[in-house]
Protein backbone atom coordinates (compact mmCIF):
# COMPACT_ATOMS: atom_id res chain seq x y z
CA UNK A 1 0.00 0.00 0.00
CA UNK A 2 0.95 3.67 -0.68
CA UNK A 3 1.43 6.34 1.10
CA UNK A 4 -0.72 8.32 -0.85
CA UNK A 5 -3.95 5.26 -0.18
CA UNK A 6 -3.23 5.65 3.47
CA UNK A 7 -3.75 9.25 3.46
CA UNK A 8 -6.74 8.74 1.34
CA UNK A 9 -8.07 6.61 4.09
CA UNK A 10 -7.60 9.03 6.81
CA UNK A 11 -9.88 11.51 5.32
CA UNK A 12 -12.66 9.86 6.04
CA UNK A 13 -11.70 9.43 9.65
CA UNK A 14 -10.68 13.21 9.86
CA UNK A 15 -14.15 14.26 8.18
CA UNK A 16 -16.36 12.15 10.59
CA UNK A 17 -14.34 13.29 13.71
CA UNK A 18 -15.13 17.12 12.40
CA UNK A 19 -18.72 16.07 11.85
CA UNK A 20 -18.59 15.58 15.29
CA UNK A 21 -17.59 19.15 16.20
CA UNK A 22 -20.47 21.08 19.00
CA UNK A 23 -21.09 24.22 16.82
CA UNK A 24 -23.61 26.62 18.17
CA UNK A 25 -27.08 26.83 16.55
CA UNK A 26 -28.43 30.16 17.20
CA UNK A 27 -26.67 33.13 18.22
CA UNK A 28 -28.99 34.87 20.25
CA UNK A 29 -28.95 32.02 23.38
CA UNK A 30 -25.27 31.21 22.67
CA UNK A 31 -23.46 30.45 26.06
CA UNK A 32 -19.93 29.50 26.83
CA UNK A 33 -18.96 27.04 29.56
CA UNK A 34 -17.18 28.44 32.46
CA UNK A 35 -14.48 25.93 32.70
CA UNK A 36 -13.63 25.32 29.22
CA UNK A 37 -15.45 27.92 26.76
CA UNK A 38 -16.87 25.96 24.80
CA UNK A 39 -19.30 27.76 22.98
CA UNK A 40 -22.99 26.42 22.21
CA UNK A 41 -26.90 27.61 22.70
CA UNK A 42 -28.40 26.87 26.44
CA UNK A 43 -30.21 23.92 24.42
CA UNK A 44 -27.40 22.31 23.34
CA UNK A 45 -26.45 22.47 26.61
CA UNK A 46 -29.58 21.13 28.24
CA UNK A 47 -29.49 18.40 25.43
CA UNK A 48 -25.86 17.28 25.20
CA UNK A 49 -24.14 19.37 27.95
CA UNK A 50 -20.59 19.67 27.57
CA UNK A 51 -18.37 17.32 25.51
CA UNK A 52 -15.09 18.23 27.42
CA UNK A 53 -16.87 18.47 30.71
CA UNK A 54 -19.25 15.57 31.14
CA UNK A 55 -18.66 15.66 34.96
CA UNK A 56 -20.30 19.00 35.53
CA UNK A 57 -23.44 17.11 34.80
CA UNK A 58 -25.14 19.78 32.45
CA UNK A 59 -27.17 17.44 30.24
CA UNK A 60 -30.99 17.51 31.39
CA UNK A 61 -30.40 19.43 34.45
CA UNK A 62 -31.41 23.02 33.88
CA UNK A 63 -29.84 24.39 37.23
CA UNK A 64 -26.22 22.80 36.09
CA UNK A 65 -26.63 24.67 32.95
CA UNK A 66 -26.94 27.81 34.71
CA UNK A 67 -24.32 27.90 37.04
CA UNK A 68 -22.01 25.83 34.60
CA UNK A 69 -22.39 28.67 31.61
CA UNK A 70 -22.74 32.31 31.02
CA UNK A 71 -23.66 34.08 28.36
CA UNK A 72 -20.39 36.91 29.71
CA UNK A 73 -17.61 36.26 27.24
CA UNK A 74 -15.67 37.85 24.90
CA UNK A 75 -14.68 36.91 20.82
CA UNK A 76 -14.84 33.31 19.35
CA UNK A 77 -12.79 30.98 17.59
CA UNK A 78 -13.56 27.76 15.50
CA UNK A 79 -11.20 25.02 16.18
CA UNK A 80 -11.36 22.07 13.51
CA UNK A 81 -8.34 20.35 14.54
CA UNK A 82 -7.34 21.17 18.42
CA UNK A 83 -4.27 19.09 18.28
CA UNK A 84 -2.72 20.82 15.35
CA UNK A 85 -4.21 24.42 16.01
CA UNK A 86 -2.22 26.87 17.15
CA UNK A 87 -5.19 28.75 17.84
CA UNK A 88 -5.98 26.07 20.16
CA UNK A 89 -2.44 25.61 22.13
CA UNK A 90 -3.09 29.78 22.40
CA UNK A 91 -6.30 29.39 24.03
CA UNK A 92 -5.07 25.84 25.93
CA UNK A 93 -7.78 23.80 24.23
CA UNK A 94 -5.76 21.47 22.08
CA UNK A 95 -6.86 18.57 24.13
CA UNK A 96 -10.90 19.02 23.59
CA UNK A 97 -13.21 18.34 21.27
CA UNK A 98 -13.41 19.84 18.11
CA UNK A 99 -16.05 23.11 18.27
CA UNK A 100 -16.28 26.95 18.47
CA UNK A 101 -14.53 29.03 21.65
CA UNK A 102 -14.56 31.77 23.41
CA UNK A 103 -11.17 33.76 23.97
CA UNK A 104 -11.96 34.64 27.14
CA UNK A 105 -15.04 33.71 29.57
CA UNK A 106 -16.32 35.55 33.13
CA UNK A 107 -17.80 34.57 35.74
CA UNK A 108 -17.70 32.39 38.95
CA UNK A 109 -18.48 28.72 39.87
CA UNK A 110 -20.91 27.87 42.90
CA UNK A 111 -19.37 26.64 46.26
CA UNK A 112 -20.75 22.84 44.72
CA UNK A 113 -19.14 23.24 41.13
CA UNK A 114 -15.73 24.50 42.36
CA UNK A 115 -15.68 21.69 44.34
CA UNK A 116 -16.78 18.97 41.98
CA UNK A 117 -13.80 20.57 39.83
CA UNK A 118 -10.93 21.18 42.36
CA UNK A 119 -11.52 17.86 43.64
CA UNK A 120 -11.28 16.45 40.24
CA UNK A 121 -8.37 18.24 40.00
CA UNK A 122 -9.41 20.01 36.41
CA UNK A 123 -8.08 23.59 36.00
CA UNK A 124 -11.02 26.28 34.52
CA UNK A 125 -11.05 29.34 31.79
CA UNK A 126 -13.65 31.75 33.38
CA UNK A 127 -11.77 34.60 35.49
CA UNK A 128 -13.85 36.75 38.44
CA UNK A 129 -16.14 39.36 37.50
CA UNK A 130 -14.03 43.01 38.24
CA UNK A 131 -15.88 45.35 40.88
Amino acid sequence: MSSGEEDDEEVPQQVADLANASTPTNLRTIRACKRCGLLKTYDQFFDIGCENCPFLGMRDTQSRVNSCTTAFFEGQAAVMDPRESWVAKWLRVDDYHPGVYAISVTGTFDVEVKEVIENGGYSWRCRPVAL
